[in-house]
């Protein structure tokens, strides 16, 4: 099979084209090597050399065209990532997420195609905040929290009918979305764009709502990237991860093992058509643990910087119910977290750390997200 990877430099499309070139496919990687992920632009030394590469990005509606033509499966990983920074580049994130993904799906409709699958990468970001539950009143789904609350370092999120504290829950595919950032936005945009497209023209599509991504190869100088990515960023020079808040708020974190499995099963299997998954571990994790065991693996005697203070638009947890993904598709988280964070550790010992943190934290400060 002829199979086409939009952003297929990138941290999550890299381990798909290897396993798709091992599973015997032809590639193409169309890939733009933006700088901010990509140090200098330059294409990655990790890049598999069995595929073919195609210098392009997602806006170039004409050179995107002459490599859609020639496949029979697509997977979508083209995007701007960073849920601070869309805040702000609201043009660039529209453009590449939605605008791209409309390129792609308006080239698919009106020229000649032999598409017979189209994954897309969707987030767990479009939900905002998880599922939780109340003691008294059962299930819910609250709003971001009040800035108001969160300076009074109230972090935990309160019943909207009773008040109570409540404890979050595993959050499943058919919880409403309520994207709280652009990028969310986009991410959201991107899913229903395709799923949309895809029953309308009889085109198999299936969208993946990754959770917290982490692995080998994500840009240790991206400030804007994954949380793990930017505590190892810090270590390596020597300074202390930022956390925001108290450190006890949660994620899902999932290995890129387990997100290339999914893509895999998505890919392979016609009960994924028309369908939105989570992908994910289906395990709580607070932050302030991810940067305690990853100084402690480094052998570094930091502690992190508990801030007490909080962003615009951050959540508090958001936990994934992976029962969709397993009874339809097969999926089992195979990477622990502690396999997974010794992966990475090995892996970024070598790898270039460029801390650019204070950077990024000023321009979200001047745009009054702090």
């Amino acid at each position: 099979m002829d199979v086409l990877v939009t952003g297929g430099a990138g941290f999550i499309g890299s381990f798909i084209v290897d396993e798709l070139l091992r599973k015997g496919h032809s590639v193409t990687i169309f890939d733009n090597l933006d700088p901010q992920v990509h140090a200098g632009g330059r294409l990655p030394e990790y890049i598999n050399k069995h595929a073919q590469f195609v210098h392009g990005d997602v806006r170039d509606y004409d050179a995107l065209k002459d490599v859609v033509g020639k496949a029979n499966a697509i997977f979508h990983k083209a995007a701007a990532v960073g849920v601070g920074q869309s805040q702000y580049e609201i043009k660039k994130y529209v453009d590449v997420n939605v605008s791209g993904t409309a390129n792609l799906l308006d080239i698919i409709v009106n020229h000649p195609h032999k598409i017979e699958k189209l994954v897309v990468a969707a987030s767990m970001s479009s939900y905002g905040e998880g599922l939780y539950h109340c003691a008294t009143c059962g299930p819910m789904r609250p709003e971001l929290r009040p800035a108001e609350q969160m300076a009074e370092g109230r972090w935990e999120q309160n019943c909207p009918n009773c008040s109570g504290l409540m404890s979050y829950a595993p959050t499943p595919e058919t919880a409403y979305q309520h994207p709280s950032s652009i990028y969310a936005q986009t991410k959201k945009d991107q899913e229903d764009m395709v799923l949309n497209i895809g029953r309308t023209y009889q085109i198999p599509s299936v969208a993946l709502r990754y959770f917290n991504a982490y692995g080998p190869r994500q840009s240790l100088s991206n400030p804007y990237t994954g949380v793990m990515a930017i505590f190892l960023s810090r270590l390596k020079n020597d300074r202390p991860p930022v956390i925001y808040e108290d450190g006890l708020q949660t994620r899902d974190f999932v290995s890129v093992h387990d997100i290339v499995q999914a893509n895999m099963l998505a890919l392979e299997k016609p009960g994924a058509d028309y369908m939105s998954f989570n992908v994910a571990s289906g395990i709580p994790i607070a932050i302030s643990e991810i940067a305690d065991r990853t100084a402690r693996l480094l052998h570094k005697n930091i502690k992190p910087d508990i801030t007490m203070k909080f962003r615009q638009g951050d959540i508090r947890h958001c936990i994934a119910d992976i029962s969709k993904i397993r009874n339809e598709l097969g999926f089992e988280p195979r990477v622990s977290f502690e396999d997974g964070l010794t992966e990475v550790i090995d892996w970024s010992l070598k790898a270039e750390a460029q801390d650019l943190f204070e950077n990024a934290t000023a321009e979200l400060r001047s745009k009054g997200l702090m």
